[in-house]
């Protein structure tokens, strides 16, 4: 498995659709594909054994991203917004590598050696009528899929930095587990606005690439912006964090009491994701009431899981709106359901072994099964 098979089989099936950008003018799935082996050439003449970028999302994202599958090197957003030491930091780890930086802010990484800085316009320009090079290696991707395929930087919460390593096999499952291929119509858009550095950032690329929806990229979030996209080009469907739907709510709310015509409503919208955080419930409550034709959806995963593991869907979160009992109500703070592909231990401090998928019980705290004790002997029934 590589990253690269999904954009191939995108490419052949639907390749003169609009992958990214706007409806008129973005780039069409065979344009990603063809700039994608274009800067493979670039990277793999680099010398670097790792393709980075330290800015905003654009089209260079997707081209960077599986022009690195390609040249079969890793891939690495790092935080822009980090300081400069700190991100010299991580980038002096990944080295020997390639960079792509915003052309607004050179030079951040100068200091480094190994690592070479290419605009992010500079190399947009030089792939907008390069051509696949012709040296041999060609599409022969290696397919084992034991490659890293992205190196995401968590945020070093307790300690420094550490980078996951997430291999072309992780990802390829979990898109091809969870997207239908060519699943969304060719009016079907998707809005991007999570940093490149966020797993759900990259899980978007990736998901919806194989889905064959058109993605949008809104490379600094406000709310206002966010709105204005949904409407102009026709969003159906988008992830937030939650102080992005906060902040959306919030928008929303001041263009009705202001009066504005059509204020309040996002009438292409069909779906909206959320993760990333714990949302605060009034939020979720009132983002529900505004949008009542919008289908909510909780992913919750981790970085290191290669994204979602577990969904609130659209119908948990309405019945839950509309309940009395608040019980029932507390269900907008769930993380969900697992997917039908994980398995899901819940531990605490005094945790223990115990039966997993065994048969349940009417009564009882404990399902029916074996459970063994540590030591010596036959195992204990329950």
């Amino acid at each position: 498995m590589n990253l690269m098979m999904l954009l191939e089989m995108a490419a052949g099936g639907f390749g003169d659709r609009v992958a990214v950008g706007s409806r008129n003018g973005g780039l069409t799935f065979q344009q990603l594909f063809d700039r994608a082996g274009a800067a493979a050439g670039h990277f793999r003449a680099s010398g670097a054994e790792v393709v980075a970028m330290a800015d905003v999302s654009s089209t260079a994202l997707p081209i960077s991203l599986f022009g690195a599958a390609w040249a079969d090197l890793p891939f690495a957003p790092l935080n822009y917004r980090l300081t400069d030491d700190e991100l010299s930091v991580l980038a002096a780890r990944i080295a020997p590598a390639v960079v792509v930086v915003d052309p607004a802010a050179p030079g951040r990484l100068a200091d480094l050696d190994d690592v070479v800085e290419v605009d992010r316009q500079a190399l947009l320009g030089d792939l907008a009528n390069a051509s696949i090079p012709d040296d041999g290696w060609g599409t022969d991707w290696d397919m084992a899929g034991e490659g890293t395929a992205i190196l995401l930087f968590t945020s070093g919460t307790t300690g420094k930095p550490k980078a996951a390593m997430l291999r072309h096999r992780h990802l390829v499952s979990y898109v091809l587990g969870s997207v239908e291929f060519m699943g969304a119509t060719e009016d079907e858009a998707t809005l991007v606005s999570v940093p490149p550095y966020h797993i759900a950032g990259m899980a978007a690329l990736l998901s919806n690439v194989y889905a064959g929806r058109r993605i949008v990229q809104l490379p600094t979030f406000d709310a206002e912006s966010w709105v204005d996209l949904v409407r102009t080009e026709g969003v159906t469907s988008a992830m937030v964090v939650p102080t992005m739907l906060t902040r959306i709510v919030e928008h929303l709310d001041s263009e009705l009491a202001a009066g504005l015509a059509g204020s309040g409503v996002l009438p292409t919208l069909r779906s909206l994701a959320y993760g990333g955080g714990k949302m605060p419930r009034p939020t979720i409550e009132r983002a529900l009431q505004l949008l009542p034709e919008v289908a909510f959806v909780n992913a919750y995963g981790l970085t290191e899981t290669s994204s979602t593991v577990a969904l609130l869907g659209p119908q948990e979160h309405r019945d839950a709106l509309a309940s009395d009992d608040e019980a029932v109500r507390a269900r907008l703070g769930s993380a969900g359901r697992p997917l039908p592909t994980i398995e899901v231990s819940i531990r605490d401090k005094g945790w223990h072994r115990g039966a997993l998928r065994a048969p349940r019980r009417d009564l009882g705290t404990w399902r029916t099964g074996v459970r063994r004790v540590p030591g010596t002997g036959p195992p204990a029934h329950h």
